[in-house]
């Protein structure tokens, strides 16, 4: 291959490192209207009444939105960006009467400038009927305080969901009898672990920018990775035709599944559409922080069967989601935390996967990197870990006996055949980065500090089954160059870059000769968007057959041109030549083959491929760390982290690093330092950096990837994903390292000093 599984650098790395204007708010024009939201200070209220006159007499004020201007009895909505029909509830309304969380929205205030719309906020006057809330998500079922008592909330998926039990779905599922497993097993694990919600913390926060256009039509640039099911949400929410709704991307800075929620896109929208005037909205950290789309807190009951000689015989595992006020991604995201993780432990025969998703008082959670998967997999992967020890072997060597292999039927992942596989060779190369028969379980450094390793290993998934689309759409230009079309929303992971190498690499030219643009409503081809690990496997196979239907027709423009017919002429992504008859050697440079198709041509060089997968291949990981503690402090430092990654083949093995370190680096953070705790009243204590901490690439020693291919016959050029799999192996491997410094096992995150010397 020439341009795929080459390091080439990003189409827009010099645009990002030399600071050139490519985000929303530098292409926006000045002198739209500043949008702001007044948040509720109370977790579960009901408006009485709203006084915004002293505020609207502030100079530069235009208007000030409140449930008043919105049918309390309509319709609602879900701002969750996935697939219609959404298996999450409509259950908001653009400005509700009954606020749910403290940060839940009051009113919509739009102002020339910032400082008089600030200044509007503070002289609004509002009376509320305040109500007992509900925070504990272990009680919220069948509760007596309801989140969503309203007759107008709509479940249009079969997921289980009953508003008037504080459920947003509901699931069971299995084979084999668990029960009999479980009890004639020679040991059996039962833990209850717990993770807490933890922010996506990009670096940009949610924004966005609307206007109307010479056609009448609202006009949204947003932040976000999913502009189709934007256009649908803002539809839903305004109650407007589509056909008037118009969505595009710039740049983003960043979005690891935060952006796969509308979290800001229907604010400002509602203001241009009601006032005809350009207006944005640029979210605060705070606001980031404290009304946006964090992970699910989960609660996951593991019981885990097993021989006396570390088979691991059956799985029973019960998850509890908190999806807090609003359902965004409750139902799906659950799901992920069974069916990614039982399926690693390919002996088994039996499991049982239970879950609920209820609704509770704070923050509404949404999708984050991992989906799930990576609350399911600290839980089994942590059980898995406690198995060896009880048994006195060594985790990888469990492992080895019981992994999933190629060619094994997955009943606990739909029933899929385990495609492609290396997980056995991640196993052993990782032992072998981290010299763990060295290394394992501890070391005294004789200086109060001891050091320790851990590991685990993960699987994730390829795009969604049978359901989401991805798209692309190919044209050759005058001289020579190529027009990529997509909808997929590079967040700073590359598929600009790597969508183009998969187009180069069928079309035979170099990576500078494909032009990518996307993502728009209007031009773009349909696409479901950049989220559960799609972009390469599905977008990807889309690009590469429209690659190869655009290169066809290439074949056959030029062989029509020479008089000759399509079977008789080669391309080599430069030239059409005849290869066999009376004018053999005879060719048209695709330069020539471009200038033509503008002149007297009835035929257009163009292609555009849709794709869905009936599969979702999944890529594996094994991670190890070794860590340094504190004994007298607790103190906890990463010094250093090797992973193996089985990704299929990386289409640009530099981004495609870059993507693991990443991961590994967000997921240290979970186990080790990213907290969210809230006090009585329901209000968040970490609402900016100075109180979430997340690891910068300086707090931890060595990171190191290396990557173990498989090749996946169903993806492009043998591809799968990457993007989520690489969050998941540090919770459990940081948690198992910790035990065996300590001889305490955590079985809640974060693992905080504190907790460590007073355990």
């Amino acid at each position: 291959m020439k341009v795929v599984n080459k390091p080439l650098r990003k189409k827009d790395a010099m645009q990002l490192v030399t600071g050139q204007p490519v985000y929303m708010d530098d292409v926006i024009p000045e002198g739209c209207l500043c949008v702001k939201l007044l948040r509720s200070p109370h977790a579960n209220a009901i408006v009485e009444s709203i006084s915004t006159a002293a505020a609207m007499k502030v100079p530069g004020m235009e208007r000030i939105f409140t449930w008043e201007d919105v049918p309390q009895d309509g319709r609602r909505y879900t701002q969750a960006g996935q697939t219609y029909p959404e298996p999450s509830p409509y259950d908001r309304l653009v400005i509700d009467r009954h606020v749910r969380f403290v940060g839940d929205v009051v009113a919509i205030v739009a102002g020339e400038d910032e400082k008089c719309v600030d200044k509007a906020m503070r002289l609004i006057k509002v009376k509320y009927k305040v109500l007992e809330p509900l925070f504990d998500f272990t009680k919220a079922k069948d509760n007596p305080i309801l989140v969503h008592p309203e007759d107008n909330w709509e479940s249009l998926a079969p997921v289980g969901a009953d508003n008037k039990r504080n459920l947003c779905a509901h699931d069971q599922c299995g084979s084999g009898d668990i029960d009999e497993v479980l009890r004639t097993s020679d040991i059996v694990i039962d833990r209850v672990y717990h993770t807490r919600a933890c922010q996506q913390a990009m670096m940009e926060t949610f924004r966005t920018y609307c206007s109307i256009d010479a056609y009448g039509r609202l006009n949204v640039l947003s932040s976000t990775q999913i502009v189709f099911h934007t256009r649908r949400i803002i539809a839903n929410a305004l109650h407007i035709p589509k056909s008037m709704i118009r969505v595009s991307k710039p740049r983003i800075g960043g979005g690891f599944g935060a952006k796969q929620t509308a979290v800001s896109a229907v604010y400002p929208a509602f203001v241009t559409w009601m006032t005809k005037k350009p207006s944005k909205i640029i979210f605060s950290r705070v606001e980031s922080q404290t009304a946006s789309s964090p992970r699910h807190e989960m609660q996951m009951h593991v019981r885990l069967g097993a021989t006396k000689d570390g088979i691991v015989r059956g799985i029973d595992l019960y998850t509890l989601s908190n999806t807090g006020a609003y359902g965004e991604h409750g139902p799906t995201t659950v799901g992920l935390s069974g069916h990614k993780s039982i399926p690693l432990y390919g002996r088994a025969e039996a499991f049982r996967f239970t879950s609920d998703v209820v609704y509770t008082n704070i923050m509404s959670a949404g999708a984050y990197r991992g989906y799930g998967a990576t609350q399911g997999l600290f839980a089994v992967e942590s059980a898995v870990n406690e198995l060896a020890a009880r048994l006195g072997m060594d985790p990888f060597e469990l492992r080895e006996k019981n992994i999933v292999r190629e060619g094994d039927v997955m009943p606990a992942y739909y029933g899929q055949v385990n495609t492609s596989c290396t997980l056995d060779r991640c196993l052993a190369r990782v032992r072998e980065m981290i010299d763990w028969d060295n290394k394992y379980p501890c070391r005294d450094m004789g200086n109060g500090k001891v050091r320790a390793v851990g590991m685990g290993m993960a699987m994730q998934g390829s795009g969604i089954t049978s359901m989401d689309v991805g798209s692309a759409s190919l044209q050759l230009n005058d001289f020579g160059f190529y027009t990529l079309r997509i909808a997929a929303a590079d967040m700073g992971t590359g598929c600009d870059t790597t969508l183009a190498q998969i187009a180069a690499e069928v079309l035979e030219c170099p990576l500078d000769k494909v032009i990518t643009l996307g993502a728009d409503t209007d031009s773009s081809p349909y696409d479901s968007g950049s989220y559960a690990s799609s972009t390469i496997y599905v977008t990807g196979k889309a690009t590469e057959k429209c690659a190869l239907e655009l290169r066809d027709k290439i074949k056959a423009f030029g062989a029509e041109m020479m008089g000759v017919k399509a079977e008789e002429v080669s391309f080599d992504g430069a030239r059409v030549r005849v290869e066999t008859g009376e004018q053999e050697g005879r060719s048209v440079t695709l330069e020539e083959i471009g200038a033509s198709t503008q002149n007297n041509n009835n035929t257009a060089l163009e292609a555009t491929v849709s794709h869905t997968s009936e599969i979702s291949p999944p890529p594996y990981m094994v991670g190890a760390a070794e860590i340094e503690l504190d004994k007298e402090t607790g103190e906890i430092s990463v010094v250093d982290y090797a992973a193996c990654v089985d990704c299929g083949t990386p289409i640009n093995p530099n981004l495609t690093r870059v993507q693991a370190e990443g991961g590994l680096l967000q997921g240290i953070g979970m186990a080790l330092t990213e907290n969210v705790t809230y006090d009585e009243k329901g209000v968040l204590a970490e609402n900016s950096f100075l109180q979430y901490k997340i690891p910068t690439r300086v707090d931890v020693g060595r990171i190191r990837v290396e990557f173990d291919c498989s090749y996946e016959d169903a993806g492009p050029f043998g591809a799968k994903s990457i993007g989520e799999v690489v969050i998941n192996t540090p919770l459990p491997a940081i948690a198992d390292a910790v035990y065996n410094a300590t001889g305490k096992r955590f079985c809640e995150l974060p693992i905080t000093p504190e907790m460590v010397v007073m355990e």
